[in-house]
């Protein structure tokens, strides 16, 4: 089994610390879409307050206007004879489209355009109005409720001998203050007062309800536009959520059937139409839902397997140990003895060779790589072999062509057992007197190692089951049991787990015999 091993390891916690919101882990990725979106439109929607801000400059715009034209008026009515001044006042009001009042300096009314038969401000009776217009005057009182806007005082008439502010105001600063007053439909009524002198005042009133439907105007066209974008954007959000949140409940549901394990093969949708981070989170977990079971099942054939390789010696001992019972030669006896020593070392090694084989994956997951120079390791190992003796005259020779220190990320034991298992391969499979030759070269950013020998070779159609477990093809001198036939399938796992390549081909001389190739690839630093 291959085992991809990641040679800088990172903690999942560091990496995720900063990334994780405890509060938002706790609210669905639909709510928080539509919150996310919600909010941008109460942004927009924030656009009525604004109208309340455009509605109050256009007022003291209007405001500063009527104080204006009160002057104006009041410089033309003092400019003008005694006996004009009611014609003027009532052209005047006419030209401006205000309502013109004259008080004497005892305050009593001397002049109204109004009562001349001018009626241009009138204002209007909201019961008169159709519900659009009652609609209209709550939404105003409902903002202004919201923004904290401040009441404008009612407009009323007067009765004789009560004396506006604004009159009052002008008689004793000289000055030409304005008021802005709230009409029975909501609309804004303006007063001005200014003094012509001896005490007489003159007073301008209008009722600017071209403001109010200005602003209602602009309100209206903004909730048009906040209708169709909130409309567009809830779509937006439900079909955002749909296409994450849909796809992510699926994958959810089946990493649950993964875990409980009710069904052998769970399909895990791999959502191949997506190209972005779904559809790669589906495939990535198809393909670990697929490892896991591919190694669920070497789990149980390893098992199957470890039970099978153990039955044949244990059966052995056990006949051997009911033949002592009732043999009484000793010559007999010391071969049923021999038998039982014989199958005791085989259980040891073939134990020693299951352990290693069951812990290879893990330790190798922990293990701690650094950069090893494989030539060199190669060198030493040869060595230290023709210093034990080869049996049966064999020769082992190296031809390393690699130039200068090209090291691998490895780890230095286990790279050593891959050879050692390799070479002991070799040795077993070669004739008397036979030379094995170990190459070593450097192909497209990786170390090449070839160990070749001059046994029969491996047939075409073993090739590849050679690797498996407890599969074993021994030469036919070699006494049984010798080896327990996971040497092979040990080094392709340890060469795997380094993120390299074993395989078995035939020599590119013709001559008889197998050629192991080994692929590591280099040191990234290198």
């Amino acid at each position: 089994m291959a085992l991809a091993t990641v040679f800088r390891r990172n903690d999942p916690d560091e990496e995720g610390r900063d990334l994780s919101l405890r509060w938002s882990g706790r609210i669905s990725l639909t709510t928080r879409i539509l919150a996310l979106n919600i909010f941008a439109l109460a942004l927009l929607a924030g656009g009525f307050f604004y109208l309340d801000s455009y509605r109050s400059r256009i007022l003291d715009s209007r405001t500063a206007q009527a104080s204006r034209e009160a002057r104006l008026i009041a410089a033309a009515m003092n400019a003008s004879a005694a006996d004009h001044r009611a014609a003027l006042a009532l052209q005047l009001a006419r030209d401006t489209g205000t309502r013109i009042r004259l008080f004497r300096a005892d305050g009593a009314l001397a002049g109204d355009t109004r009562a001349m038969g001018l009626r241009n401000v009138q204002l209007i009776d909201p019961t008169t109005q159709d519900w659009r217009q009652q609609v209209a005057r709550f939404l105003d009182a409902m903002i202004d409720t919201v923004v904290n806007s401040p009441r404008a005082p009612l407009y009323r008439e007067r009765p004789a001998g009560s004396e506006w502010p604004d009159v009052h105001t002008a008689r004793t600063t000289a000055s030409a203050p304005a008021t802005v007053w709230r009409a029975p439909d909501r609309t804004p009524v303006i007063t001005a007062a200014a003094a012509l002198g001896d005490g007489e005042i003159v007073m301008t009133t209008v009722n600017a309800r071209d403001i109010t439907q200005t602003v209602r105007s602009e309100r209206l066209r903004l909730s048009i536009v906040l209708g169709i974008v909130s409309l567009v954007s809830i779509f937006l959000s439900l079909f955002l959520a749909r296409t994450i949140v849909r796809p992510l409940r699926r994958l959810a549901r089946a990493a649950v059937r993964v875990r409980l394990g009710r069904a052998r093969e769970v399909v895990v949708p791999r959502l191949p139409s997506r190209r972005d981070e779904i559809g790669s989170l589906a495939r990535a977990l198809s393909d670990m839902s697929q490892a896991l079971r591919a190694r669920i099942d070497a789990t149980e054939a390893f098992a199957a397997d470890v039970a099978h390789e153990m039955k044949n010696p244990l059966a052995s001992m056990r006949s051997a140990l009911e033949g002592l019972g009732s043999v009484k030669d000793a010559e007999l006896r010391e071969r049923l003895l021999a038998i039982l020593r014989d199958d005791v070392h085989r259980l040891d090694r073939l134990i020693t060779d299951i352990a290693e084989a069951s812990r290879l994956d893990a330790q190798l997951s922990r293990a701690k790589f650094d950069e090893v120079d494989v030539p060199a390791m190669i060198a030493g190992l040869i060595a230290q072999r023709g210093e034990r003796g080869v049996e049966r005259g064999v020769q082992i020779r190296f031809d390393n062509q690699v130039q200068g220190s090209r090291p691998v990320m490895a780890e230095g034991a286990r790279l050593e057992r891959v050879f050692e298992n390799l070479f002991e391969n070799a040795v077993s499979f070669s004739p008397d007197n036979g030379l094995i030759t170990v190459g070593a070269t450097v192909e497209r950013r990786e170390l090449v190692v070839r160990v070749e020998d001059e046994g029969p070779g491996v047939p075409e159609e073993a090739r590849e089951s050679v690797f498996d477990r407890f599969q074993s093809i021994r030469p036919e001198s070699e006494e049984f049991g010798k080896h327990s036939g996971l040497g092979l399938a040990i080094a392709r796992t340890i060469v795997e787990g380094h993120q390299g390549t074993i395989v078995v081909e035939s020599r590119e001389d013709r001559l008889s015999g197998a050629r192991f190739v080994v692929r590591l690839p280099l040191s990234p630093g290198r």
